[in-house]
């Protein structure tokens, strides 16, 4: 292995606020800034300017890790600021670095500190061959001044403008020479956006570590550890004003250098285009095939002598099979359960988007996203206790102690043990975003104590009602099911189901997945929220297309086909996962790949009884509302 060649020389831009005035959310408010000889005793400004460390993350791993875990500068009064539910969930751990400066007082190759590795100490060797597998991995660093984040900004070839959130800790030079990602971008082709604070982070083989200079060579460090070394850490900051930019415009060169606009606009586009098919066909059978059929039905002895034979034939199918399409479901306290669940999820969701939509969970409020929808998804224990303890009810069953039992720790304790069995690993490999093990007492405090109770209220008034009422009278003797056809069956039926609304979702989908796994910065929340609509839109109307027809062919076990024809959306979505995983991803190691499909199963499984609950509730209004008008004896 060659000498590793951890050029890291980037300039980093970041903005500093002046004085603003207007409405601002809680924490986010602007910061003032001055110089310490113009302070005076009556202005509200500050002088010293932190600058905290965030977790350091990379795409070839799953794993961040914190800071301190590489041998880095410390801060000699390390202090940490409070972090809400969120960011312990995400392993953002932020603390205070040993990187200080002041407002307007620029400073050049100042030393931070030297760190010495003595070739006879086992204990540094062991920091050295960490901080070389970080380079290897393309570990980032994530620095944050005033709430925004340490950008590395370069030219990319067709000559555009990138700034990611992030700047690598180093680069590596294989053995043939060839140097792999940082070193790959010329310096001296870089760009940098400047507002007020230019921060330079050199790494410089110094030939005096007591006096450096920032004039020599780029640090190397040795693939083999066969002598000491030494490695000094400098800084330079330069402050440049710049009047163009206002403090709520301070995120644009970020967003600016990722342009998916477009590219938004054209899923949102391929959706509507989806949406309005599907949309004229419902209206198509409701407005023509059902208002005649119903009128026809309901007129049988007026019209009897004018039906001919092909008139006759359309009289079989769905009118055929009302005394047996209420008849209740096999599994039914399964399927009242998810159902109840998914309602719960459903609403958190859509709080949730449109709460990050209106700005209030922007991602300046790091964490905000998940601790709302954690709080929602505890609170919403009500409506799922009730929903299913209603369903069941409709269903004529009387086990209701287990249904409530199940709705309250069923799919909840799936995703709960699925995630401490990765929060394990992530404790085995020293991760910053294994969860605390008093924050998953909290967590189970939460749950037990607040979530679990509010279930049991809302099965309370769910039982305390009575079923839903039928508007059909279910016969005692079920009808037989004619031979189906290839395309009503039921697996064909519920494979097609969930490809529309998939296709309305896997451009935002590789957004998202991007955020997550890639650790790109997720802003676009007015998309998201207009395409969780249109995924609503669209799983409704599938589904109640393919339960017309499979009704048309007089199979009315119509329940949980419902719910698995738009669920099945869930499967195309861990199918695209995998894809992602192997042709966009490069992450390596068998802790990486298990975090990655583990973490996975719980999206998928959350996305199933979602979609699943929406294409049912969609299928149960539709089949309630043709029955409703159809006059039988």
């Amino acid at each position: 292995m060659k000498p590793l060649n951890p050029r890291f020389i980037f300039l980093l831009s970041l903005t500093v606020v002046s004085s603003s005035f207007g409405f601002y959310l809680p924490g986010l408010a602007p910061v003032s800034f001055c110089e310490e000889k113009s302070k005076g005793d009556a202005e509200e400004c500050q002088t010293d300017i932190q600058l905290f460390v965030n977790r350091l993350d990379s795409v070839e791993s799953v794993l961040p890790y914190e800071y301190d875990a590489f041998d880095f500068c410390k801060d000699t009064n390390e202090r940490r600021p409070s972090e809400n539910l969120g960011q312990v969930l995400f392993g953002e751990r932020i603390e205070t670095s040993p990187y200080k400066f002041s407002f307007k007082a620029d400073k050049a190759c100042v030393k931070v500190c030297t760190k010495s590795y003595d070739i006879g100490s086992s204990e540094d060797k062991l920091k050295l061959d960490f901080l070389k597998k970080g380079m290897e991995l393309n570990y980032q660093h994530h620095w944050i001044v005033d709430n925004m984040p340490v950008t590395w900004c370069y030219i990319v070839e067709d000559g555009q403008k990138v700034c990611n959130p992030g700047f690598p800790i180093g680069c590596l030079v294989n053995q043939e020479g060839k140097p792999k990602d940082a070193c790959v971008i010329n310096v001296r082709e870089t760009a940098f956006y400047t507002t007020l604070i230019n921060i330079r982070v050199i790494s410089i083989k110094h030939s005096n570590d007591e006096n450096p200079t920032c004039e020599g060579a780029p640090m190397d460090i040795p693939a083999d550890f066969k002598s000491n070394l030494k490695v000094t850490y400098t800084y330079s900051v330069t402050f440049k004003q710049n009047d163009d930019i206002r403090w709520a415009s301070r995120w644009d060169y970020i967003l600016v250098s990722m342009p998916h606009t477009n590219i938004q606009w054209f899923s949102i586009m391929n959706s509507l285009v989806i949406v309005l098919f599907l949309t004229g066909m419902v209206a198509m059978i409701m407005l023509r095939t059902l208002h005649k059929d119903i009128a026809r039905y309901n007129q049988m002895d007026q019209i009897t002598e004018e039906m001919n034979d092909s008139e006759a034939q359309e009289e079989s199918g769905w009118k055929q099979v009302h005394g047996d399409v209420f008849r209740p479901p096999r599994m039914g306290m399964l399927l009242s359960v998810f159902l109840g669940q998914g309602t719960q999820v459903f609403i958190m969701t859509f709080i949730t988007l449109f709460l990050a939509c209106m700005g209030f969970l922007s991602p300046a409020n790091r964490g905000a996203l998940m601790t709302c929808a954690v709080v929602l998804w505890v609170l919403l224990g009500t409506p799922a206790g009730y929903v299913s303890a209603r369903l069941y009810k409709t269903f004529g069953g009387e086990n209701w102690k287990t249904n409530v039992l199940l709705t309250a720790f069923l799919c909840p304790g799936i995703v709960f043990v699925d995630f401490f069995m990765m929060n394990l690993i992530l404790w085995v490999e020293g991760s910053s975003a294994a969860v605390p093990f008093g924050t998953l007492v909290a967590i189970l405090a939460l749950w037990f104590g607040i979530s679990v109770p509010l279930t049991f209220v809302g099965a309370y008034f769910g039982f305390k009602k009575p079923g839903i009422e039928p508007p059909v009278r279910t016969n005692q003797i079920p009808r037989q099911i004619p031979q189906q056809s290839f395309f009503t069956k039921a697996m064909p039926g519920i494979i097609m189901g969930g490809i529309l609304p998939f296709g309305c979702i896997f451009i935002q989908l590789f957004f998202i997945l991007n955020s997550i796994w890639s650790h790109q910065m997720y802003y676009m929340f007015g998309f998201l929220f207009l395409v969780f609509i249109i995924l609503v839109i669209t799983c409704s109307e599938a589904t109640v297309l393919l339960c017309y027809f499979h009704l048309c062919a007089e199979d009315y076990h119509w329940w949980w086909r419902s719910f698995l024809t738009s669920g099945f959306t869930a499967v195309y979505l861990f199918v695209y996962a995998v894809h992602y995983f192997f042709s966009k991803l490069q992450i390596i190691g068998a802790a990486s790949t298990i975090l990655y499909f583990g973490y996975t199963l719980i999206m998928v499984l959350i996305f199933f009884i979602f979609t699943g609950t929406i294409g049912f509730f969609s299928c149960f209004w539709f089949v309630n509302k043709i029955y409703s008008v159809l006059k039988v004896d």
